[in-house]
């Protein structure tokens, strides 16, 4: 599957630097006031004292620090962060406990809300919010120098200020309460000096922001640090979208993420079922106009949905699956039919093979192969529980050895590439910061050997899908392209028939725009093997 979290196997590389008006500024790394906690895999966590209570500190600033600090320094996902967060106050008060040396109040269903808010939008705006931060120290050399947490406590003030429109002199009192706990006296002054100098260009409306002027070259990092994206990807955009275009994507990758539900057809609960459990729960939501079993729940609503959801079991039942409505019509484009044999060749964690088997009605064959034995059992699991254990085998195996050493050919092949992400940064916010333009060409030649050894697998007449959740042509059509050109004995075969209209390329592909379709960004090209291999 065209995961992201997969390529940490392929490559090991982050652009943790901090942004100012003309380059982000070198800060010096030292040695950490706080530890932060992050406990290795498998280790047993020794009994440990109980931390002293500080009930002045704002328990979910003092979560969102650590746990900001957890995923910069600690190399931690958001995402993930904020899902094992859910519902658990208990455990995110021990990470603060053991990283800030006190705990804080127990955290409320709306402290939750609030530190999923807060980390997610810190990270998204760090290149704005740093920017701003280095603007209005009085010392350049203060913000380069700048402990991790005290600017992480910095981050979370501001973004308060700026983008959640909280009380600014109640954002201030806790900010500075903080950090004079967890760190020193002096820091909270530091913070308290920085946060009133923020206010006051605020309510003048005189923000130190760049200006959109000059070459091409000015105008990419004024843009990259209003809309807090690295450059090389507001440069990329503007050569392949235009600078308009550009900033509507962009604008979507800093919104309120949207997800969607899908109703799991494989154990006979059906659309209208999912929306009778939601109008019971009163989660606000609306019909997919694209999919038959989809729903999508309405941007904002993300944290009461994942409360209510979770609460009455419908994911652990198996009754419905989180699944983008482009991951939908990617299944779409295959077009699994009952008795054929299909194999999803990158298919951990399997949104794809799961909803290729329900859509099978028991009857057929799909084969997942991923080189993580860890997230196949997961997904072995998750079979189970939708009733579609029967027809999926999994296997452990790097796809370009399976298809060295087997002989097997199949109707239908997915090849769900690892791929940038580039198409579903609104829902990973800490994935920006760690993409560099670099790493294309190492996608791009992985992608590569995976089409080769995915179309050895194909049965003449049969159907290769090569798909991403990038929107980066390089990864897309021109992968597609330079296929063909290896492999003559493949034909495209336009997705019209499969899905809208509106997400039809000229060439035939399927490609969703996020600011254009509000749903993530994906590609999918439908290949057909020929039934005779053509003579060179």
């Amino acid at each position: 599957m065209a995961q992201v979290l997969s390529l940490q196997e392929v490559f090991h590389s982050a652009d943790t630097r901090h942004a100012r008006p003309a380059k982000p500024p070198q800060r010096t790394t030292h040695k950490f006031k706080t530890s932060v906690s992050v406990p290795k895999r498998g280790a047993v966590t020794p009994l440990r004292k109980t931390h002293k209570l500080n009930s002045d500190v704002s328990p979910h600033r003092a979560v969102s620090a650590v746990r900001l600090m957890r995923i910069e320094m600690g190399g931690a996902f958001a995402d993930l962060l904020n899902e094992k967060g859910k519902g658990s106050g208990e455990n995110e008060m021990g990470y603060v406990g053991r990283t800030l040396g006190f705990r804080t109040k127990d955290l409320d269903d709306r402290d939750l809300r609030l530190v999923t808010d807060v980390v997610g939008g810190t990270i998204r705006w760090r290149r704005y919010l740093d920017h701003l931060i280095c603007s209005l120290c009085h010392d350049e050399r203060v913000f380069r120098s700048m402990e991790p947490l005290l600017l992480q406590i910095l981050r979370i003030g501001f973004y308060e200020i700026l983008k959640l429109d909280m009380p600014p002199y109640a954002v201030v009192d806790e900010n500075v309460r903080l950090a004079k706990a967890a760190l020193r006296p002096g820091a909270g002054n530091l913070v308290n000096g920085i946060l009133r100098k923020l206010l006051v260009v605020k309510d003048n409306d005189s923000l130190p922001l760049p200006k959109v002027e000059g070459d091409d070259r000015t105008q990419a990092r004024a843009l990259a640090t209003i809309h807090s994206h690295p450059v090389w990807m507001v440069r990329r955009w503007t050569k392949y979208l235009g600078q308009e275009e550009t900033v509507r994507l962009m604008v979507w990758n800093n919104s309120d993420p949207s997800f969607s539900l899908r109703a799991n057809c494989g154990k006979g609960f059906s659309r209208d079922d999912l929306v009778k459990q939601l109008q019971v729960l009163k989660v606000p939501h609306e019909l997919s106009l694209h999919l038959d079993d989809f729903v999508r729940i309405r941007t904002g609503m993300q944290f009461v949905f994942s409360q209510a959801v979770l609460q009455a079991g419908l994911l652990k039942q198996g009754l419905c699956a989180v699944q983008d409505e482009s991951a939908g019509m990617v299944v779409s484009v295959v077009d699994p039919q009952p008795n054929e044999t299909i194999i999803d060749c990158c298919a951990a964690p399997g949104g794809k093979t799961l909803y290729m088997a329900a859509l099978m009605k028991h009857h057929g064959k799909v084969y997942a192969i991923d080189v993580n034995k860890g997230r196949l059992r997961i997904l072995k699991d998750t079979a189970q529980v939708h009733q579609v254990d029967g027809i999926i085998t999994t296997v452990a195996a790097d796809l370009r050895t399976f298809a060295e050493e087997t002989k097997e050919k199949y109707d239908k092949v997915l090849l769900d590439a690892p791929c940038s992400g580039l198409g579903v940064l609104s829902k990973r916010a800490d994935l920006r910061w760690n993409r560099r333009v670099e790493d294309l060409e190492e996608l791009t030649n992985l992608q590569d050997e995976l089409l080769d050894a995915a179309s050895t697998l194909v049965r003449p007449g049969g159907v290769l899908v090569y798909s991403t959740c990038s929107i980066d042509p390089e990864e897309n059509e021109e992968r597609v392209e330079a296929f063909l050109l290896r492999h003559p004995e493949f034909n495209i075969d336009p997705v019209d028939r499969w899905i809208p209209a509106a997400f039809v390329t000229n060439r035939g592909f399927f490609a969703s725009n996020p600011a254009k379709h509000s749903v993530d960004g994906a590609f999918a090209a439908r290949l057909v093997r020929a039934s005779v291999k053509p003579t060179s």
